[in-house]
């Protein structure tokens, strides 16, 4: 899965932030500040987000975490990476961007306060092993954070699945040409563990002391936090 899921965030990366802006409404600018809160990070503390993209979950640390902390971001596809140096620069802020595996990260144990991944780990081939190797560069009692979509039920629900299965793949592919990519990512959130089944694979990893989900708006996505044992 590897391979296809890197070709495809490969073909739609020049367009990916606008893509992303059109089809969220903005609102995934505001998961991402429940995701910084919600980690614990403050100034100082370094940060590692993995599958960062385009940066912007990383820059929203770097916010956090001020001239003194440290942020890196890394990704496994090269094309997704290339925007971001340039986007934090122009936000006057230093990041670390790193062309990285999150399954394999060549990262020391225990350097980080943080590690995130934000809308990636359902991409990756083993989610269990992501989650352990996350918690391996994290320092005991740091934190990791994965931001990803659940399954909304009721009424929103249904309008949610319409709006992933119907408008998305629609306006995805009118504004990167891919309009398979914008079936893909829909898909595959509707078939990812979500809320106490993704805990379980916390549970699985067996790196987590505690662990916990914060569902936003309604279940569309979730914040999920795990105390590094």
């Amino acid at each position: 899965m590897s391979t296809e899921v890197r070709q495809m965030f490969s073909s739609i990366a020049t367009r990916y932030d606008v893509t992303n802006e059109v089809l969220s409404l903005g609102i995934h600018r505001l998961w991402r500040r429940s995701a910084v809160k919600l980690s614990g990070a403050k100034e100082g503390s370094h940060v590692l987000d993995c599958a960062t993209g385009t940066g912007d979950l990383a820059l929203a640390f770097k916010r956090k975490v001020g001239p003194t902390g440290r942020v890196v971001g890394t990704d496994f596809c090269p094309e997704m990476l290339e925007s971001a140096p340039a986007k934090a620069a122009k936000a006057g802020m230093e990041v670390e961007f790193q062309v990285q595996d999150a399954m394999a990260l060549t990262l020391p144990d225990n350097s980080f306060d943080v590690a995130s991944i934000s809308f990636g780990i359902r991409n990756v081939d083993d989610p269990v092993k992501c989650l352990q190797e996350m918690a391996r560069v994290v320092r005991p009692g740091g934190r990791v954070v994965v931001l990803e979509f659940g399954q909304p039920t009721g009424p929103y629900g249904a309008l949610f699945r319409f709006y992933s299965k119907t408008v998305m793949p629609a306006i995805g592919g009118l504004l990167t040409g891919n309009r398979a990519a914008y079936q893909y990512l829909p898909r595959t959130a509707a078939a990812f563990p979500a809320g106490e089944r993704f805990l379980a694979l916390m549970d699985q990893a067996g790196a987590y002391s505690e662990r916990a989900a914060h569902p936003l708006l309604f279940g569309t996505a979730y914040v999920y936090v795990g105390t590094v044992r």
